[in-house]
C-alpha cells in the first residue's frame, strides 16, 4: 500500500493534471453557478456529519441507560443478595 491513505479505488492516482482536467469540466458544466454548488454541497456535508453526530450521541445514551440498569458486578459477588435473587425471596416468605 502507499503511504497515502486509499480513499476511494478510482482516487488512488489522481494526481494535479487530473485535477485541473476535473476543474474545467466543472467550470465548464456550472459556470458561474459553481459558488452556489459549492456552497450547497458545503451545506449538505454539515448535515451529514450533524446527523452522525446526533446518532452517535443516541446510542451513547442508550449505552449509558443499559450500563445503570444492569446490576453492579460488587452486588452479585459481595453481599450475596441481588436484584435477581429478591423477588424469589419475597415470593418464599409471603407463601410461609
Amino acid at each position: 500500500m502507499d503511504a497515502q491513505p486509499m480513499l476511494l479505488a478510482f482516487f488512488q492516482n489522481i494526481g494535479f493534471p487530473e485535477m485541473l482536467i476535473i476543474g474545467v469540466f466543472a467550470l465548464l458544466i456550472f459556470g458561474r453557478r459553481l459558488p452556489e454548488v459549492g456552497r450547497s454541497l458545503g451545506k449538505s456535508f454539515v448535515e451529514f456529519k450533524k446527523g452522525l453526530r446526533d446518532t452517535s450521541d443516541e446510542i451513547d445514551d442508550v449505552r449509558n441507560e443499559v450500563k445503570k440498569s444492569l446490576p453492579n458486578k460488587d452486588d452479585l459477588e459481595g453481599n450475596g443478595s441481588n436484584s435477581f435473587n429478591e423477588p424469589k425471596q419475597r415470593e418464599a416468605e409471603s407463601v410461609h
